[in-house]
């Protein structure tokens, strides 16, 4: 976020940055750390003053600058109540107050007044400094060393980053001069304090005193030796080596601190990762692996443990690789997840992949595609029989589209039935089945036997042999529409490994429908876009011509800001190649063709390929050059 000075109000106004304005100079002196006019007092934040900074920048209106003045007395009373609870004072932020009556901001559709919004226009409104707080640069050791928790909380405060000698402290109110007083006192240094919304000062907190102090409880209760049974390096000292408990509620505790956690911050994977002297806590954030945070090597062990036991996996079991699975819910919905453990030299890596319901089954308008995308792929799903195919490497988002197409095709008139190794998420109207090669039931056995439950669609996880292939192959014949995955860098490349496989050219060509390729792609942040122009040395890495939209180009990248953790990029979407396997493709397989020809006939045929649909989605705003020659 850039720091210039705060805009003098218009006539139309304006909201701040993200969504249009820049944000003001920080207030007071590096040495003083008072906020804004000096002369206020902690009384002076309070509604009528959110709601005349929201009125200089044009953010609300007369009639609900109105509402909040009639109901404020009932809205405070009602959060003090939700989040203070029995017996417990809780002060309620006249910015909660505000926000939560979710005012919409003019002119932005979906965006609305919430705490970081609001908050920022009050740092504006007094000439403070707002920042968002990015809960993966928290510094652990500084918050805690400086703060005991029941002050951070009760004044909503929380250090951020000691700089020159000056501590950097996120508070929730910017005119408390005597909490700025009583910090200078406590840290004996200058005191810069910023604003921050109050809602992520006490997320950040609750988290970091919880997840430091589990951590230090069992670090405390299971010192002395850092070896690990599966360590290589120090066998000789394994007799030394004590098991420690699973069942210990410090470690109960961390081990549920870092699952809300990676919740919060929407990530798809968890890595618990052990070294020789710690353990090493990574998250994947579209798409991403963040380093998040560090734990003593006597922790790991009971950590993993723990996780082990909540996923139903062998506790005692070091030496092999486990898979198993965990299902809890957040804030109403369900959330599952893959558990895979792996013996290293250091210890049992352990992987929690997180399936949230609403991220991995999508409506199809939401999963990426293109309008003209859309209509084929839904013209694919919609016959009665026929072979879909999906290509791509892990992680390209195929499951994704895979579930997201059977909840449009599944209703109480309708058998859908799937296998997978392993089930992804457990949905009830599916007829799912787990891959369990111990008993001898693989993709192939279980659907020799599917084909006897009078099924309508299938979904087999993954064609990789000639069996489960051949098999999918004759259920589509015989008029079940069945949705797989293959692991080719193309869609013409699918066609070429049914062949090699060892199906019939003509089985091929009778069966397939469709087969579509995808990648995914970050997506530019929508906070701090700008607008900026391709240098000539990018458009020639691409390869491919820019299209010519009706719409005219616009393209833009992330400058980074909080939201997207300076990265530039929040969210991802899909890049896809549609291949339809009408006449002249199946005359074209017929003929012999190898891949080359294949992918030569469906360009003249109108195929976009990947690098075509990733340039596309460029010109479009959508992403950047540099992910499209990433994925492609």
């Amino acid at each position: 976020m850039s720091n210039v000075a705060p805009p003098k109000p218009t006539a139309m106004g304006g909201p701040p940055s993200g969504l249009g304005v820049a944000p003001g100079k920080p207030g007071g002196t590096r040495g003083g750390g008072k906020p804004g006019l000096r002369s206020r007092t902690r009384a002076d934040f309070s509604v009528q003053f959110v709601l005349q900074a929201l009125s200089v920048y044009n953010l609300i209106n007369p009639d609900q600058l109105r509402e909040v003045r009639i109901k404020e007395a009932t809205v405070r009373s009602r959060i003090s109540k939700e989040r203070g609870g029995e017996g417990r004072r809780y002060d309620v932020s006249p910015v909660e107050i505000v926000s939560d009556f979710n005012f919409p901001v003019p002119g932005r559709p979906g965006l609305f007044l919430d705490q970081d919004k609001i908050s920022e226009i009050c740092a504006l409104q007094c000439g403070a400094k707002y920042q968002k707080i990015d809960p993966l640069n928290l510094d652990m050791g500084l918050i805690t060393r400086t703060l005991s928790r029941p002050y951070a909380s009760k004044h909503a405060a929380l250090p951020l980053e000691r700089v020159d000698g000056v501590l950097r402290v996120a508070v929730a109110n910017p005119f408390d001069d005597e909490l700025f007083d009583n910090l200078r006192t406590i840290v004996s240094q200058p005191i810069e304090p910023v604003l921050s919304s109050k809602a992520d000062i006490l997320r950040a907190v609750d988290h970091v005193y919880g997840f430091k102090k589990s951590m230090a409880a069992a670090a405390d209760e299971h010192g002395g030796p850092t070896v690990d049974l599966s360590n290589f390096e120090q066998l000789v000292r394994l007799s030394t080596d004590r098991e420690l408990d699973a069942n210990d509620k410090p470690v109960v505790a961390a081990v549920e601190y870092l699952l809300r956690y990676a919740f919060d911050q929407r990530a798809s994977d968890i890595h618990i990762e052990p070294r020789r002297d710690e353990s090493i806590v990574r998250m994947r954030i579209d798409g991403v692996l963040h380093p998040v945070h560090t734990m003593p090597k006597p922790v790991h062990a009971p950590v993993v443990s723990r996780i082990k036991m909540m996923s139903r996996l062998d506790i005692a079991e070091k030496r092999r690789p486990q898979d198993g699975r965990i299902k809890t819910d957040k804030d109403g919905r369900e959330i599952e997840m893959r558990v895979s453990t792996l013996p290293t030299a250091f210890g049992e890596k352990v992987v929690m992949r997180i399936f949230d319901t609403e991220a991995l089954i999508q409506d199809l308008a939401q999963v990426g595609f293109l309008p003209e995308e859309l209509q084929m792929f839904e013209g694919w799903i919609e016959r009665p029989h026929g072979l879909l195919l999906v290509t791509g490497p892990t992680g390209s988002g195929k499951t994704t589209t895979l579930y997201s197409a059977l909840r449009v095709l599944a209703g109480p008139d309708v058998n859908v039935v799937t296998i997978e190794d392993p089930i992804e998420m457990v949905h009830e109207a599916f007829n799912q089945v787990q891959v369990q090669p111990r008993i001898e039931l693989d993709f192939a056995a279980a659907l020799r036997h599917i084909l006897r439950q009078d099924p309508d669609i299938i979904m087999v996880g993954e064609i990789r042999d000639g069996e489960t292939a051949r098999y999918a192959i004759q259920a589509a014949l015989t008029g079940h529409l069945v949705l797989s995955t293959l692991h080719t860098n193309d869609a013409c490349d699918a066609l070429s490994r049914l062949v090699d496989l060892g199906v019939e050219r003509f089985l091929v060509a009778g069966s397939v429908v469709g087969v579509m390729a995808q990648r995914l792609v970050r997506q530019v942040c929508p906070h701090c876009a700008v607008e900026s122009a391709p240098t000539a040395d990018e458009l020639s890495a691409l390869s491919v011509n820019l299209p010519l939209l009706p719409q005219g180009t616009s393209f833009r990248r992330g400058a980074g800001c909080a939201q997207c953790r300076e990265t530039g990029y929040l969210g991802r979407t899909g890049l896809f190649e549609m291949l339809d396997v009408g006449k002249e493709m199946k005359l074209q397989l017929l003929s012999n063709a190898n891949s080359a020809e294949l992918a030569a006939k469906a360009r003249q045929l109108g195929m976009r390929t990947l690098r075509e649909s990733g340039v596309l989605k460029v010109a479009m705003g959508i992403t950047t050059i540099e992910e499209v020659l990433r994925v492609t």
